[in-house]
């Protein structure tokens, strides 16, 4: 009889190996939720489950075996780096975890490719402390092998997570560093990730309230890529869409997102076309006044992709932005019950996101006739303030006066 969690693991594997999701491989000869728990080693195989599981992948039972080559840490990276990251899920972070540990005598770059990898995982669920740990290793370990580009690469993504959970100045460090390397010490550095590190400098510029500089970041990068097209040039337009925003420019920022919108085709890369028509909503949402038949079309827009490809990140971002209408709205009941839905997995968004979603949630229950909701408000602004993000913090001070009686 084969054990847990060995059998679960090497199930797991067999089945992302193959593009395979737990639906599918369940069938009609068992339930979606015990195959769940066989790869989570909840449940112990019985010989049937086995049998059925190895008709279902065309093999034959000996290769659940654990103890096989494929196993290594070598074979784990590759596994990960094909599988697409709709289906990444706290299994799979867990699976490359694992084969980390266990591969003590694995050489340095083949670890460095599994942390970043693993890191990879955890952004994509939206477990940003889990993946700044990992980063962290990561650009240790870049260090240690002496290799500057990798130590750029890590360092970027650090910058990106570090922002996320809310740290801008360690982020604006990063990434900053990041782009000294190919000055400093002359290191080959892509076009691609060259323009991304100014936009994540030019990301934590606004937010840390220099938004001249954040817009001549961005100004400097669109202009580069005039006439563009494809992935770069829509975060490019988004990046200064978002800008123009934060400086009260509705109507450049609309135009901005517009361009990012025209400048990628779905085809090109789904997961992006869906961020925009997110961040078309968002933005709209935030205009003054709001745009909320704009935010409407740009959600009902998203939600087809989202079925196909959303991870529970985009997932949860998708719910917040339809409490967000659902305010704008009129709907009170219908934002509570979208933010009560919501609450368990909050963690998953961005710290400026995880802020204005405690803004909304405050603004329901002081038109409900909470009293104490625009103190909690008033603490929700000092908070940010002390997290040294006077823009966000701006935006919080002003829902108070705004709604101060």
């Amino acid at each position: 009889m084969l054990e847990q969690p060995g059998f679960g693991k090497r199930l797991r594997q067999l089945r992302q190996e193959r593009g395979i999701s737990q639906v599918a491989l369940a069938g009609t000869g068992m339930s979606a939720a015990y195959l769940s728990r066989l790869e989570s080693g909840g449940r112990r195989p019985t010989a049937r489950a086995v049998s059925y599981l190895a008709e279902q992948l065309g093999i034959p039972v000996e290769m659940f075996e654990d103890d096989r080559p494929e196993d290594s840490l070598t074979e784990v990276v590759a596994l990960m780096a094909a599988v697409p990251e709709s289906d990444f899920d706290a299994g799979t972070g867990k699976l490359l975890a694992e084969s980390l540990a266990a591969a003590g005598d694995a050489d340095d770059l083949t670890r460095w490719h599994a942390l970043a990898q693993l890191a990879r995982v955890y952004e994509v669920l939206g477990d940003f402390r889990k993946e700044r740990e990992t980063l962290l290793e990561l650009n240790a370990l870049g260090e240690k092998l002496g290799r500057a580009a990798l130590q750029s690469r890590a360092r970027i993504r650090l910058a990106r997570c570090e922002r996320d959970l809310g740290n801008v100045k360690a982020a604006r460090d990063a990434v900053t560093q990041a782009l000294g390397f190919s000055d400093e010490r002359r290191v080959r550095v892509s076009a691609s990730d060259s323009v991304r590190a100014r936009l994540l400098l030019a990301s934590c510029q606004a937010e840390l309230g220099d938004l001249a500089e954040a817009a001549r970041l961005v100004d400097e990068v669109c202009e580069s890529l005039r006439g563009s097209t494809g992935p770069l040039a829509a975060q490019a337009f988004w990046s200064a869409a978002t800008v123009a925003a934060r400086q009260g420019n509705d109507a450049r920022a609309a135009e901005y997102l517009t361009q990012a919108m025209v400048a990628i085709d779905s085809r090109d890369d789904l997961t992006l076309w869906m961020r925009l028509r997110l961040a078309g909503a968002s933005l709209s949402l935030a205009s003054d006044p709001p745009r909320v038949s704009d935010a409407e079309e740009y959600l009902a827009a998203a939600e087809p992709a989202m079925k196909l490809i959303g991870s529970p990140r985009h997932l949860q971002e998708l719910r917040f932005l339809q409490a967000k209408l659902a305010f704008h709205q009129d709907l009170p009941d219908r934002t509570a019950e979208l933010l009560a839905a919501g609450e368990g997995d909050k963690n998953l968004l961005s710290y400026r996101d995880q802020v204005r979603y405690d803004v909304l949630r405050n603004l329901v229950a002081l038109r409900s006739g909470d009293r104490h909701a625009l103190d909690h408000l008033r603490d929700i602004a000092g908070q940010v303030q002390a997290c040294n993000m006077p823009d966000l913090a701006a935006e919080v001070w002003r829902t108070v006066a705004q709604n101060a009686i």
